[in-house]
């Protein structure tokens, strides 16, 4: 007689379930798992994978280091390989994390007494919700750009005073254009420390900007996207 022997498929510590979907747009969600077992610092990333799947991309951490979950924003990419794989999870699907990786961020005794300015392209955003879910208490403006005002996630988090939105497809933002466009008519205080994160073109065009304003390159730290 055969006997059948079934293997039992071992989860370590690096699987998650997903716990939650929030859809913040038609193209973009946050993926809600469990709270991180591992320490890490607002602004870091993940290497996030699917379960069964050999591929992961990589993703800044969207959650504060003191929430009671870990979470991640994702745009889906049309025809792209990954991202819609993502949309098609369910709840209680297993990922997989590996991290957390990178420098981008900052230290907790640098957020006593500085001054900050992140500036971030669509879902770029997703290190400073980080920065600001752990340090509140921050001196710091925000300046988002996007295509559509829609596309300001969780933009309800943040002191109106602080958020500064720059859509260049309707006039619903705070600046009616691009990010960039608004970046030339700011002043700031010489000692502001800024954080840029987003697509390419948006860092190498900001890059110089406020190297015309003045600012030395190590008071500016980057995270380019793609």
């Amino acid at each position: 007689m055969m006997s059948l022997i079934k293997h039992e498929i071992k989860i370590d510590e690096s699987f998650y379930k997903v716990e939650e979907i929030r859809q913040l747009t038609r193209e973009t969600f946050s993926l809600i798992l469990p709270k991180a077992r591992f320490a890490f610092k607002a602004g870091q990333h993940i290497s996030l994978g699917i379960y069964g799947d050999y591929q992961s991309r990589e993703y800044s951490i969207y959650s504060g280091i003191k929430d009671d979950h870990l979470e991640v924003l994702v745009k889906e990419v049309n025809n792209g390989y990954f991202t819609p794989k993502l949309r098609k999870l369910k709840v209680g699907d297993l990922v997989e994390i590996h991290g957390p990786f990178g420098n981008f961020g900052m230290e907790p005794k640098a957020t006593e007494t500085g001054k900050f300015v992140f500036i971030a392209s669509g879902t770029g955003i997703a290190p400073f919700r980080s920065i600001a879910r752990t340090y509140p208490e921050i001196d710091y403006a925000l300046i988002h750009g996007v295509r559509y005002t829609t596309e300001a996630y969780d933009r309800n988090e943040y002191p109106g005073d602080r958020y500064i939105l720059c859509s260049s497809r309707d006039t619903k933002g705070t600046y009616h254009g691009r990010l960039t466009g608004y970046l030339k008519n700011c002043t700031f205080a010489a000692e502001t420390q800024f954080y840029l994160c987003g697509n390419s073109d948006m860092i190498f065009d900001a890059l110089e900007i406020l190297k015309e304003m003045g600012f030395e390159r190590d008071q500016i730290h980057c995270e380019v996207y793609f």
